[in-house]
């Protein structure tokens, strides 16, 4: 009876323990926000209010983190990998797995912009996922960068290499001192080198600024930064016309529209992408689209001389010779001594 009750009772003490075990293996936080500065604030799932998070909020999957203006935040799963929040990003886990060898993570971010640190231990397969509605980083364990505005994504190597793909097949590789981006769910542009002294060095300081290990002293460059770098991108894609690669330099161009909401830089844009159609690809019709949006869009901008002019232009060449003169004379009206106006008045004698 003695040793039947000793066993009874260790199989108690085992069937104790192990349950112990499963409830901490099955609820064991994933990780926790580490640091936190400003606004920020959680939910446990989606479809419910967000409530303010404080420093050490142990973090489940299905989480949303999400930071507003000058709000900051780290988090740091159970393996030591660490996401950087900056301003006005909304960040969810939606998985986070570890087993012998192997850690799968995906997780997404709607907008915003955050620094990824991702571990990785000799021997272990690592394959983590942050995903955007329109991109995808592949990590393996590396570190970088990544801006979502709108439709457009963009993203800075750091450490390492990362696979950068749109939901269309086919990715880009992302490695240090380079800068990857898409729009649109497309397949990325290639990898740019961030050379020094440039817009683009710039901008990946800025964003290297604000998901730094500290909260920064200065947010001004924050709202700048889709600014500067569709800036960049206009230059860029201007350059990739010249050279040929027209295609390249239209994407490059719809980029900068996708990340700016600055009407001058759309506007610029818009010029570009209407002499690549006219100039190279021999498309007016795509042409006249683009300027007629500067001037349906942007009333106010001094970009629409020039797109008030190369509409009726690009009218006349259609053979629409009414609407040509209408616009033309439209465009005396308002600047009748603007740098076009020579041209405008004889395109006027010929569709007399």
């Amino acid at each position: 009876m003695g040793m039947k009750k000793n066993r009874d009772c260790l199989i108690f003490i085992l069937i104790v323990f192990l349950f112990m075990a499963f409830n901490n293996i099955a609820f064991a936080s994933i990780g926790e926000i580490e640091r936190i500065d400003g606004p920020v604030f959680y939910r446990e799932k989606a479809g419910i209010p967000y409530k303010k998070a404080k420093k050490g909020l142990a973090l489940e999957k299905g989480f949303w983190i999400k930071t507003e203006q000058k709000g900051w935040a780290v988090i740091k799963l159970s393996d030591g990998s660490t996401f950087t929040l900056s301003e006005n990003t909304e960040f969810e886990i939606n998985e986070y797995i570890i087993g012998d060898g192997r850690k799968d993570g995906l997780f997404s971010i709607t907008q915003g912009k955050l620094r990824a640190t991702i571990t990785r231990f000799t021997g272990q397969t690592v394959n983590y996922k942050v995903k955007s509605p329109t991109a995808v980083a592949g990590i393996k364990g590396t570190e970088f960068m990544m801006l979502t505005q709108g439709e457009a994504n963009v993203f800075f190597g750091n450490e390492d290499v990362a696979s950068i793909s749109g939901y269309e097949r086919g990715e880009k590789p992302l490695s240090p001192d380079t800068m990857v981006q898409n729009t649109r769910g497309y397949i990325p542009a290639d990898p740019v080198k961030v050379e020094p002294g440039t817009a683009l060095e710039k901008a990946k300081k800025g964003l290297s600024d604000i998901t730094g290990p500290k909260p920064p002293k200065d947010w001004e460059i924050s709202g700048n930064l889709p600014h500067i770098i569709a800036r960049w991108d206009i230059n860029y894609g201007h350059y990739l016309a010249d050279s040929g690669r027209y295609d390249e330099a239209l994407y490059i161009f719809q980029i900068a529209l996708d990340l700016s909401d600055n009407p001058e830089i759309r506007s610029d844009a818009r010029l570009e992408r209407g002499a690549v159609y006219s100039r190279f690809l021999k498309n007016p019709e795509a042409a006249l689209a683009e300027y007629l949006l500067i001037l349906e869009e942007y009333p106010e901008v001094p970009q629409r001389e020039t797109a008030l002019y190369l509409t009726g232009m690009t009218l006349y060449e259609l053979g629409f010779k009414k609407q040509a003169k209408e616009r033309l004379l439209q465009y005396k009206r308002q600047y009748p001594e603007g740098r076009h106006i020579t041209n405008v008045e004889t395109l006027l004698r010929l569709t007399e």
